[in-house]
């Protein structure tokens, strides 16, 4: 199993780490085999499989059930899942429900959204890993006023920068950067020692995800400017997953069209 150490490892010798979104076991093998080293088990799945126009629906027992199909067809791949809308108001609540979802779901490391330093310190000091997400926030859409670019004025740019260093200081192990703009990324991922995967923020971070059905060109409605279908330049689903995994190792995605 990919490790925490080899990840920041990875950082430390510029080798890209790789990421997708993941709901199912035939999916969940697919990503093993095309030698992705993170798989999320996103509440992307709201959207994408659910069919509602936000992640804000989704439960934690949903992230539970999507995540045991997932984790069932564990191999070598880092599994984190996110934790839902809501499920990590209180340091008591995120304990509680970032359990269940390692006991019940097979999660390795948990995901949250946003400067949450109180909730990532107990998680950590009570030995459950996380993830922090930063930028835009799919869980704060209605606070932010849709799905738009962060962090494009300096001001803006200073606290998702003081967040992240503060999350890192809090014990967080890695941080997705999300909808920001490629200079921040950059920025972001060389002043914190642990790794920076970004979407939508640019090719200098320490690593990339999408949401697996964009990158399959199977996302219902527009997809988002800062992915790619992979499956339109392949001829099935094995050889665009790769060819996902050699863009990203190669610095080749995302390119200036994919970037803020």
């Amino acid at each position: 199993m990919i490790t925490i150490n080899q990840l920041m490892a990875m950082k430390q010798r510029g080798e890209k780490i790789t990421c997708l979104t993941c709901y199912d076991a035939s999916f969940s093998r697919l990503l093993e085999r095309a030698g992705v080293e993170l798989i999320l088990v996103g509440d992307s799945l709201g959207m994408v499989l659910q069919g509602h126009d936000s992640t804000l629906p989704v439960t934690m027992d949903d992230m539970i059930y999507h995540a045991r199909c997932v984790t069932r067809q564990s191999g070598s791949a880092l599994y984190i899942v996110d934790l839902p809308y809501h499920s990590y108001l209180t340091v008591e609540s995120a304990l509680q429900n970032a359990q269940r979802l390692m006991e019940q779901g097979g999660a390795q490391m948990v995901k949250l959204e946003g400067a949450m330093m109180d909730v990532v310190s107990a998680l950590v000091d009570q030995g459950y890993p996380v993830c922090a997400h930063l930028g835009l926030l799919p869980q704060s859409v209605n606070e932010l006023g849709g799905y738009h670019v962060q962090g494009r004025s300096e001001e803006q740019a200073q606290i998702i920068l003081d967040d992240a260093i503060a999350l890192q200081q809090a014990g967080a192990s890695l941080l997705v950067l999300e909808c920001v703009p490629a200079s921040l990324g950059k920025r972001i991922s060389l002043a914190l020692d642990i790794p920076v995967i970004g979407i939508g923020a640019g090719v200098d971070c320490d690593g990339q995800v999408l949401v697996l059905y964009d990158a399959l060109g199977i996302t219902p409605g527009k997809r988002p400017r800062f992915s790619k279908d992979f499956l339109a330049e392949n001829e099935d689903i094995a050889a665009a997953l790769k060819a996902y995994v050699r863009a990203v190792k190669d610095e080749l995605f995302p390119a200036a069209e994919h970037s803020f």
